[in-house]
């Protein structure tokens, strides 16, 4: 039989998606996705490079569970560089990928029944991971016209003596919203006062398109040792398949999460983490080019949607995603169907036009849906159009 804790957990959306996108386009059928967080580019050969020349030297032994010394060396001084904050390499566990950063987080900080505060719209995972190491996610509702932001006052009114946590993900997916530096020193604030861990998901800072990044943990030495900082070279680098993420915490926290790795996965491929280092140490040309494309992309985007009948959408300041505002076409009729939620919307879209986007329900969302414009501007385009035939029920 199943465990109780297997059963609750949901499937992800956002990868149940992608993977009918793929199957369907591996039978042939014209369908364009907008559903996975993966740039389209290729990662940068100096990465590439230094995976080779890993494997031509005979690194493919078991490094140490946390990651080798040299990788947790180039990420400290990344922080240092990057976001004014000092840590050890003994900070500093290295995962495979920032979601396994994050499970590890909760399996460390988590008793069963601890409350973790989720602002929603939230990354569809983040809830799930809580659960899985016994916690209990508490989410929090914000608005578009609000910016898709939590106040430190809504959060200081939904901590009970059971919280333990609070997530933050600035730039954040799937809203691409940004906070302030004023709006995030209120809610180290808050957290400091109340004794409440941060987990700062930080995975898409260089993509930031209006403002600044803002490391919660940079404001002073408290609010520091409550936070844990979830980065990674994924999205940064294009290095998706590569799994490689971190993390970056205080001595007592860190030590718990590479003892929790050692057992559950011991150490992050090694050949990965070679070409992590020469990423993380390689200098920023190859990451302001993608910025550049991106940009281009989400300022032809939200134009375009804006433009068409029935739906909108607000700019995102980072990451490289769109919330699609849907909620004037729910209780209308498209080919047949009924429009009650974002599912019936996505599985309309995806039968009807063959365009795959993510339905907002996973992201506590109901009234949008996400796409990524992390695609070519081709794909863009012709999504785009055929979301504008799909509108005005021009299919046959």
């Amino acid at each position: 039989m199943i465990s109780k804790k297997a059963m609750g957990i949901s499937p992800s959306p956002t990868l149940s998606i992608d993977s009918k996108f793929k199957e369907m386009k591996a039978n042939g059928e014209d369908v364009v996705g907008f559903g996975a967080g993966e740039p389209d580019f290729d990662t940068p050969q100096h990465i590439k490079d230094a995976a080779i020349a890993a494997i031509n030297a005979g690194k493919t032994k078991y490094t140490p569970a946390a990651g080798t010394l040299a990788l947790r060396k180039a990420v400290a001084d990344k922080f240092k560089r990057e976001n004014g904050l000092d840590y050890k390499p003994s900070n500093i566990v290295v995962s495979n990928g920032a979601k396994h950063a994050l499970v590890n987080t909760f399996m460390a900080i988590l008793n069963p029944g601890d409350e973790v505060i989720i602002p929603a719209p939230y990354w569809v995972s983040y809830p799930e991971m809580v659960k899985l190491a016994d916690g209990v996610p508490v989410s929090i509702q914000t608005t578009e016209e609000d910016g898709f932001k939590v106040t430190a006052d809504e959060i200081r009114a939904a901590i009970t003596d059971k919280t333990k946590a609070l997530i933050l993900n600035s730039p954040s997916n799937p809203t691409g919203m940004v906070y302030t530096r004023e709006e995030l020193q209120a809610i180290a604030e808050v957290a400091v006062e109340k004794n409440i861990y941060v987990v700062s998901d930080e995975i898409y800072e260089h993509l930031i398109y209006e403002g600044e990044h803002v490391s919660i943990a940079s404001f002073n030495d408290k609010i520091k040792d409550l936070t844990i900082v979830i980065n990674g070279v994924s999205k940064t680098y294009a290095m998706t398949g590569w799994r490689i993420g971190y993390a970056a915490a205080n001595d007592e926290i860190a030590k718990a999460m590479a003892n929790i790795q050692s057992h559950a996965s011991s150490n992050p491929n090694s050949i990965a983490q070679e070409a992590a280092v020469a990423a993380l140490t390689g200098g920023d040309e190859e990451i302001l080019r993608m910025k550049r494309h991106f940009q281009k992309r989400r300022d032809f985007m939200v134009e375009m949607i804006n433009s068409i009948d029935g739906v909108s959408c607000s700019m995102p300041h980072g990451a490289f995603y769109i919330m699609m505002n849907i909620s004037k076409l729910k209780g209308k009729e498209l080919y047949g169907t009924v429009i009650t939620s974002s599912d019936d919307f996505a599985e309309l879209f995806l039968k009807v036009a063959k365009v795959a986007v993510v339905p907002g329900r996973g992201f506590e969302a109901e009234d949008f849906v996400r796409w990524s414009y992390a695609t070519s501007m081709d794909n863009i385009v012709e999504g785009l159009e055929r979301l504008k035939k799909f509108l005005s029920g021009k299919y046959e």
